[in-house]
């Protein structure tokens, strides 16, 4: 049994692939899916991807602070990064009302058009939420039943809100957030009551940095990295009261089934 972390940004440099892996396997990290959040990330993504088959994944997809930078044919980008065996998912998309970078009405119509190429193509989405629950999940509710699934990416929300999204059948990405006492304090109740059968783990590297790391650090990283995800389900094995090893199958098993991961 390994670790799966089903979220981590483009490292800066291709360079810097071969060390983090090594890293991430000495910590039996062993699949790791890179998100795509625009177009020209997603074609990164796929081609790095494409480099290291059973061990790199990736999703293609538009985030909602570049809704306002697509053309007429960016569908058609996605539907063909979708075609290559290593894109596992359709996003990173969903709304994002907390800056406003595309407008609200931008957000809604990229992501519903991801909506309906991720029901067309029967792949899961990678969903980004951020001051818009409302307006997510009623879109989520709309076209729930034609898609194949999903993860809520980065969840920070609180237990009410984790509990609408588990009703429709979706997974829970949990990140170093979960690490904060207190930016973190609404998930940390949160995860309390998530079933593992609804568990993904994801760094967001090299964001997120765990907090209750403190100085600890593994040599040659600065930032976070998907070495660091043992040390997210340990602090979710005491939140939630689960043993570690129970977090780490479950974790595993869900991202494969969820993402079809060989």
């Amino acid at each position: 049994m390994h670790w799966v972390d089903i979220g981590v940004n483009l490292p800066n440099s291709r360079l810097k692939i071969e060390p983090m892996l090594a890293r991430a396997a000495t910590a039996d990290v062993n699949q790791i899916i890179l998100t795509g959040t625009d177009l020209t990330q997603s074609k990164q993504a796929a081609d790095l991807a494409g480099d290291y088959p059973g061990r790199l994944y990736s999703t293609a997809g538009v985030h909602p602070h570049s809704a306002k930078d697509v053309t007429p044919d960016y569908l058609a980008t996605i539907r063909q990064l979708a075609a290559c065996p290593q894109v596992v998912a359709i996003g990173e998309c969903g709304l994002d009302f907390n800056r406003n970078i595309s407008s609200p009405e931008q957000q809604i119509s990229v992501f519903e058009q991801q909506l309906e190429l991720a029901s067309e193509l029967h792949l899961p989405v990678f969903l980004h939420e951020r001051d818009a629950f409302a307006e997510q999940y009623a879109l989520l509710k709309k076209y729930r039943s034609q898609l194949t699934g999903g993860v809520v990416h980065c969840f920070t929300g609180d237990i009410t809100q984790m509990q609408a999204y588990l009703e429709l059948d979706l997974y829970i990405g949990v990140t170093g957030w979960v690490c904060d006492p207190l930016r973190g304090h609404a998930l940390r109740e949160a995860v309390t009551n998530l079933p593992v059968e609804r568990l993904l783990l994801e760094t967001d590297a090299p964001y997120l940095r765990p907090k209750t790391l403190g100085e600890q650090k593994i040599k040659g990283v600065s930032q976070n990295e998907p070495c660091y995800l043992p040390h997210i389900a340990h602090q979710l094995s005491e939140l939630m009261q689960v043993d570690l090893s129970d977090i780490q199958r479950h974790s595993a098993n869900n991202s494969q089934k969820l993402f079809n991961l060989i």
